[in-house]
């Protein structure tokens, strides 16, 4: 048998040996094959797991963990339905920013106030960013803002390292004030967390809520 032949199936019989043990320490469902018709072209879907890996699939409880995961948490004394809300809030009008470039612009080009979109989840609050993605392109704005600061979190410097820090907090308080949520992320311990969709190389920090949700749990936890 070729060389090469006989590394595919080492690595095949591997990769199989590690899911099974990974099936009997973890629940079942995390990896149950889903059909690949009608499914997204973006999603990953949960069989799509490596070894050693767990995709954060919204097609099960793992989906809690996407930033369009319902979970209630307060940051700053402000309550937030999702990460996503909290994401997509900081693109509208920001009251506590003086000159915020934004408020300028007639009221009704903006589908939803600041505080309407921190109460969105899911889709609902990714098309709220959308909208707001529409409006900053047609009026060449850049910056987004959080209590009264703002920055481009797309700058790959400090304004990609505050919305890092931002996200990070958030997510930290999703997970420590949901004790259901902390302790199913506390049941992935020993796995690589992927997310269900391609995130791509390059994009700052807070794109990759996977590693910040493993940074969590391994480290205070």
């Amino acid at each position: 048998m070729p060389m090469k032949t006989t590394c595919v199936l080492i690595f095949l019989l591997v990769s199989f040996f590690q899911n099974l043990l990974a099936a009997e320490n973890y629940p079942r469902e995390w990896w149950a094959p889903v059909s690949r018709t009608g499914a997204p072209a973006w999603e990953i879907l949960p069989q799509d797991a490596g070894p050693g890996e767990v995709v954060l699939s919204k097609r099960n409880e793992l989906g809690v963990f996407s930033n369009f995961g319902e979970a209630q948490f307060i940051l700053d004394e402000v309550r937030y339905n999702s990460i996503e809300g909290l994401w997509q809030m900081m693109k509208y009008p920001d009251p506590k920013w003086d000159g915020d470039p934004r408020r300028k612009l007639a009221a009704s080009l903006w589908p939803y106030t600041r505080e309407q979109v921190a109460t969105l989840v899911g889709f609902e609050a990714k098309a709220a960013g959308d909208e707001a993605n529409k409006l900053y392109t047609k009026y060449g704005l850049k910056l987004v803002s959080y209590h009264g600061e703002a920055f481009d979190y797309k700058d790959m410097g400090a304004g990609s390292e505050a919305h890092f820090q931002i996200i990070r907090e958030a997510t930290r308080q999703k997970v420590f004030q949901n004790p259901e949520v902390k302790a199913l992320l506390l049941k992935t311990k020993g796995l690589k967390l992927i997310p269900d969709h391609e995130t791509g190389t390059g994009k700052p920090k807070s794109y990759y809520y996977y590693n910040i949700l493993m940074e969590i749990r391994d480290r205070e936890l």
